[in-house]
This record gives structure tokens, C-alpha cells and sequence, in this order.
């Protein structure tokens, strides 16, 4: 008699079972919202140059947004917690879209100044967007899940830099930028829709209602919890922390001048630059997915340290680059940095924190992650917390001026925060025991 062992592969349903609900609801949306910022915000600094602007009101400008975010943080964690986390996402879609409109009709920087500070009250959907999704993963495949929906995400946004460039070849970068901004407003509208329709809630309501006789009190209670919140963390989440936000004023330094010093000084045109960030931006959706599965795998710190690493060996190296050639190949590495980071940091938070806690933790830290070397014309993505604000201020800031003086002082101070990031992640970081559920 023979025994016959017979080994079965893992299906698409088994391997992507948790593409439904509301992880196929935001990823619906994350495509519809990638897309379009993904024209837009890789060319928001040449906007503000074509308004008027110079390279210090580029820097002023970055740093009205964080601003608002200092005081909405610790309260968007709170009610994240204690009234839910669907309604905040779809409040944020719909204000957001109201104020891009103030981008479409800017008769000069100023007003994209403003537009920018109020953009900073709508932090309050990030500690939400962020628990929900750690809320609907199982433990088990929340690398792998957190790379596809980034996948998918930035799979149909492959084009869009490369497009916005070709319109502003076009149109020229005045008229350009009112049409992408045009395209993001109404996007921002629908998808506050379908989140609203269909993002169904994880978090266990409380009986609190938020009413003015009581607000004075949920604001105390949301600012004075943040001190002890943090205090209860493992040393490990803490040093990621540290390391988050010197990625976030890395960018807030450098992330608004990659594509002004490309092509005021490597002499690139506006359609190079957005086949750069086509290339970058394929490159990392292709590593996304097997780079999460090698965070559930070999572990979240392993993943952290190889990318910045791989950061480190190719950031530094952009103020020396003469040629087309040589952008795409650190922008291509930079990719594959981003690509192991994002899914290992954000999943390592969610194995850390306790379910309750999500909404105040995230309001306070971010979602984990970081766009690293982020060429948007931001501070790389959505996953900022409270802790970051007054760094990203004073880096936004301090960029516009580094570069005046300078235009490879923000590289110089990108290298070293990226040093200090490795030596951290190295001796202080380190995965749970245990996943949270």
C-alpha cells in the first residue's frame, strides 16, 4: 500500500480572502484618489512658482498644512475611538474636495497658502482610515495586505505623472494645474460617496454624544490622553516613531524640490520627469506584494532596516546625477525602498496596538509608514500623526530656505536623518512576541 501525499496550493481566494468589505471599499477609493494625485501633486510646486511664488513661499506653503493638524490630531484619534471611524472617512472626502476647488480658481500663491492650512483640518479621517484597515486584516496578512491595496492603488496610477506632464506641456503650468486640480476636487466628491454608502463600522460606539456643553471636555480628554498613550508603548514602537518623523521632515525638507532642482539643474523637461515617476511608480506597485509577503515572513525589522539601507545608498546620490539615466536609477531604487518599507512599518504598528487604541495611537504617530524620498510636492502621504507636525513645520520651512541658500543642502540633510534612522532601526527595533489582533 502506497500513501499518497497530495500538497495543495494555496488559491487566489485563500492568498487575497480579505479583498471584501471595507478593504475592497477603500481600495476602490485609494485607486479613484491615487490617480489624481498622482497628476497633480508631483508638479504643486511649479504651481506655486507660476503664481508668483519663489522657492522660500514653496517651503511657507508646505508648512501651513501640518499646522492645523497640530491642534485636530489628538481629538480625530479620540473620536476615531469613541464615535467611529466611517463617518470621519467620508466627512474628510467631502471637505477635502470642497477646498481643492480653491486650487482650480488661485489668483496667487497666497490662496494656495490658505487652501493648504485648511487642508490640514482634514487629518481628522487619517486615524480612522488607518484603524479601519488595521481592524479588517487579520494578523497574519496584514504586510501582504497593506502592499495590495498600494498595489492596486498605484497600479492605475502608473500613468498619471506622465500624463500631467503632458498637460502641462500643453496648457502650459497655469492652466495645467487648474484642470488636475479640477479632476482631484470632483474625484475627492465621489469618493466620499461610496465611502459613506459603503464603509461598514469596526470600533464599538460609545454612548458619548458630541455636543457643544460637552466639547470643551472631549477636547481635554483627547489632548491630555496623548502623553499617557505614548508612555504605554514598547520601546520598539517609540524608536519607529523617532524614525518616522525624521523620515516625514526629510521630505518636508527635500520632497517639494526634486522636481525644481531636476529640472532647473539636471536640465530634465516636465514629460522626463513624469516618465521618471511612471517607471518609480511601477517599479514599487511590482514590489509591493512580495515585499509585504516577505514582512509576514522573515519579519517587519528585517524589511525596515534593508530599506533604509537601500534609501541611503541612493538619495544622497541625486545632486550628483547629470542625466536622465542616472535620475531614473535612483528614483527606481528609491522605489524598491519604499515598496519593503511601507507594508513592514505599518504592519509592525498594527501587531503593537491594541484594537482600542488604534484611533489615538495612529492620531498620535501616524500610520507607521512613510513615502521615503517622496517626490510629490508633500510630506509623503497621509500617514503623518501628531508628533510629526511641529518637525514637518519647521523642515517645510527650513527646506525652502536650505534650498535658496543652496539647492543641495536638502539632499545633505536627508543623508543624515536617513544615518540616524539605520542606527535606530538597527540596535532598537525590534517585532512583538505576539501580534495584536
Amino acid at each position: 500500500m502506497y500513501l499518497k501525499f497530495v500538497f495543495k496550493r494555496p488559491s487566489l481566494r485563500d492568498q487575497f480572502g480579505f479583498m471584501q468589505g471595507n478593504i475592497l471599499v477603500l481600495t476602490v477609493t485609494q485607486v479613484l484618489g491615487m490617480f489624481c494625485r498622482s497628476m497633480a501633486f508631483p508638479y504643486a510646486s511649479l504651481y506655486i512658482l507660476a503664481l508668483g511664488g519663489s522657492s522660500a513661499e514653496i517651503g511657507f506653503v508646505n508648512s501651513m498644512r501640518p499646522l492645523a493638524g497640530l491642534l485636530i490630531f489628538p481629538l480625530a484619534g479620540y473620536l476615531a475611538d469613541i464615535v467611529g471611524r466611517a463617518k470621519l472617512i467620508a466627512l474628510g472626502g467631502y471637505i477635502s474636495g470642497t477646498i481643492y476647488l480653491m486650487y482650480v480658481f488661485a489668483p496667487n500663491w497666497e490662496t494656495i497658502a490658505l487652501a493648504a492650512l485648511f487642508q490640514g483640518f482634514i487629518v481628522f479621517q487619517f486615524p480612522a482610515t488607518s484603524a479601519i484597515i488595521a481592524d479588517s486584516l487579520p494578523p497574519k496578512s496584514r504586510g501582504k495586505g497593506i502592499a495590495t491595496i498600494n498595489t492596486i492603488a498605484g497600479t492605475f496610477a502608473i500613468f498619471s505623472p506622465y500624463v500631467a506632464g503632458v498637460v502641462l506641456t500643453i496648457y502650459g503650468v497655469n492652466l495645467g494645474m487648474r484642470f488636475l486640480y479640477g479632476a482631484l476636487a470632483f474625484v475627492y466628491l465621489i469618493s466620499a460617496t461610496i465611502n459613506l454608502r459603503y464603509i461598514r463600522e469596526t470600533s464599538k460606539r460609545s454612548e458619548e454624544k458630541i455636543v457643544l456643553s460637552n466639547l470643551p471636555r472631549i477636547l481635554k480628554n483627547s489632548y491630555s490622553g496623548v502623553p499617557a498613550i505614548l508612555r504605554q508603548l514598547p520601546r520598539s514602537l517609540r524608536v519607529l516613531a523617532i524614525v518616522i518623523v525624521l523620515g516625514f521632515t526629510s521630505n518636508a525638507v527635500a520632497g517639494s524640490f526634486w522636481v525644481v532642482y531636476a529640472l532647473g539643474h539636471i536640465g530634465l523637461s516636465a514629460v522626463d520627469w513624469g516618465l521618471v515617476l511612471l517607471v518609480e511608480t511601477t517599479l514599487r506597485n511590482l514590489t509591493y506584494i512580495p515585499a509585504g509577503m516577505l514582512a509576514d515572513r522573515y519579519g517587519r525589522t528585517k524589511a525596515i532596516q534593508v530599506a533604509l539601507l537601500l534609501s541611503l545608498a541612493s538619495i544622497p546620490l541625486f545632486v550628483f546625477s547629470r542625466s536622465f539615466m542616472e535620475v531614473l536609477l535612483i528614483r527606481s531604487t528609491i522605489a524598491v525602498s519604499t515598496a519593503l518599507f511601507i507594508p513592514a512599518a505599518s504592519a509592525l504598528m498594527a501587531d503593537t496596538v491594541p484594537r482600542d487604541m488604534r484611533g489615538r495611537v495612529t492620531s498620535a504617530l501616524g500610520r507607521g509608514t512613510v513615502l521615503i524620498g517622496a517626490a510629490s510636492g508633500g510630506i509623503g502621504g497621509p500617514g503623518a500623526g501628531f508628533i510629526t507636525t511641529i518637525p514637518v513645520m519647521i523642515g517645510s520651512m527650513a527646506g525652502g530656505y536650505l534650498y535658496a541658500f543652496n539647492p543641495t543642502y536638502p539632499w545633505y540633510f536627508v543623508s543624515i536623518a536617513t544615518v540616524i534612522s539605520v542606527v535606530l532601526s538597527v540596535f532598537f527595533i525590534h517585532d512583538p512576541e505576539e501580534a495584536e489582533i
